[in-house]
């Protein structure tokens, strides 16, 4: 079955954000979470963009897990205190 399928099974109608407000994340029979949804942002907002990196580079910041792309713009950051040149201010 496809999603197109599903989508238009009577059965199984779409659901809304709304249908999923409380919802309970069970594994096995155990609650393990509650679904929420991610409030306003706390910190100025990031621009998203494409970027091309080696796959050396791509995989030694990734092999540390979640948080890759932070860690990744950290390390432009500290590349820049000592490469800003005074018409990059």
């Amino acid at each position: 079955m496809t999603d197109a399928d599903i989508e238009h099974d009577a059965d199984s109608p779409s659901t809304t954000t709304a249908d999923w407000d409380g919802a309970v994340l069970k594994q096995g029979g155990v609650a393990v979470g509650r679904v929420r949804a991610r409030g306003p942002n706390k910190r100025p907002t990031k621009e998203q963009v494409a970027i091309r990196l080696s796959p050396d580079v791509l995989s030694a910041f990734r092999a540390d897990g979640p948080g890759w792309q932070t860690r990744i713009d950290a390390a432009l950051r500290d590349w820049l205190k000592t490469h800003r040149t005074s018409a990059g201010n």
